[in-house]
């Protein structure tokens, strides 16, 4: 019995430019502390090591801080083996990098920097490490050379096996690689959301979500293996802090938006944690529009973040709703106007969508002061 950790895409010293005030620190901390709860879950699971499978640094020239608290997270679980697959990000032409690695790794971390085997107990992990950003080959073909007879066959490599490449590349380890160099497991990272490409292939994702293209808490796998010729038994492991989710609700103009937006976050104790993009689509009279914003605006500050954009959104036009604006005078004629321009069908989408965004304004201004 064989028992191991499989998670990759770390990406340490990620700078997370797009956020402002203290969630990039913040997310970036979240990053290191998986390091510990990835020892904890392997601890808990019964495995005695944990396969990084590429792209553990963001970059290629990570702050020296950056590789000594990692290299310090793994050093104080020194009752498990650590595989760090050098990764794209992380390639092995990042020569300062792993030198600093190599100088000061803990006695428990393996770096491969080449193909041969690692032997762990009964387990020989054949790595494929990226020489190169884009290294243009299938660095995997290098699994098919021999390991001792009924050894456990694990393949650990970063890259893409589908058009889903992280950096759009074109495919180079191919779907089947599992069955063609005889592995009991193919461990793979690069693609941030967990994934099973065969029976015996898997993409881990990433232990701490980093984007909103995978709506959910991330995981890190939990590989068992009784033998060359055993079913696997692959678990996820929840190791996430952070969430980031989208809402992209198709609301109608006699909907209970407040309800609806209700129904779409998660608990308060949650949101702390949580990265929420809001975009609804669909119609709403103008009212409606007003209140679901006013919602929105009430519930922002809950969430560590909370992007709302309504642009998705067409107004459901009711005179009534320019009578809550005005029934004579500047205001109202300023409300005709946009509603004309909102319908005109000589423009533009994209100008009758700033016409509806304007008298949703001045309706919300009018509410206000009213």
């Amino acid at each position: 019995m064989f028992r191991f950790l499989h998670s990759s895409d770390l990406h340490l010293g990620k700078p997370f430019g797009r956020f402002s005030g203290d969630l990039p620190a913040l997310l970036r901390e979240a990053r290191y502390g998986a390091l510990g709860r990835l020892a904890e879950a392997a601890r808990q699971g019964g495995a005695s090591a944990i396969l990084l499978a590429g792209d553990t640094f963001d970059a290629e020239t990570p702050a020296p801080a950056t590789v000594r608290h990692a290299l310090q997270a793994i050093a104080a679980a020194d009752d498990l083996t650590w595989v760090m697959l050098p990764g794209n990000h992380d390639s092995l032409a990042a020569l300062d990098l792993w030198r600093r690695v190599a100088a000061d790794a803990p006695a428990n971390l393996v770096v491969p920097t080449d193909a041969e085997p690692i032997v762990l107990g009964e387990a020989h992990v054949l790595p494929a490490p990226c020489t190169a950003r884009r290294p243009g080959r299938d660095l995997t073909a290098a699994f098919d050379r021999a390991t001792p007879e009924g050894s456990l066959r694990i393949g650990l490599a970063h890259g893409a096996v589908t058009e889903f490449s992280e950096e759009g590349n074109a495919a180079l380890i191919p779907p089947e690689r599992a069955d063609r160099s005889g592995l009991v497991y193919l461990a793979l990272g690069d693609w941030h959301g967990q994934t099973r490409i065969g029976a015996r292939t898997w993409y881990s994702g990433t232990p701490e979500a980093d984007s909103f293209k995978h709506d959910a808490q991330l995981a890190a796998l939990l590989v068992e293996i009784a033998g060359p010729a055993a079913e696997l038994k692959v678990a996820p492991v929840q190791t996430g802090v952070y969430r980031w989710a989208s809402a992209a609700p198709d609301l109608r103009a006699d909907d209970d938006v407040e309800a609806r937006l209700a129904a779409l976050l998660p608990p308060p104790a949650e949101r702390r944690r949580t990265l929420l993009r809001f975009r609804p689509t669909g119609r709403l009279h103008l009212c409606g529009r007003t209140l679901l914003e006013t919602a929105a605006r009430a519930v922002a500050d809950d969430f560590a973040w909370f992007e709302r954009d309504l642009s998705g959104l067409a107004v459901q036009h009711d005179v009534t709703d320019l009578d809550q604006i005005d029934r004579a005078g500047a205001l109202r004629r300023a409300a005709e106007a946009l509603w004309a321009e909102a319908e005109a069908p000589d423009l533009t989408a994209e100008e009758r969508a700033i016409a509806e965004a304007a008298l949703a304004r001045l309706y919300a201004l009018a509410s206000e002061v009213a």
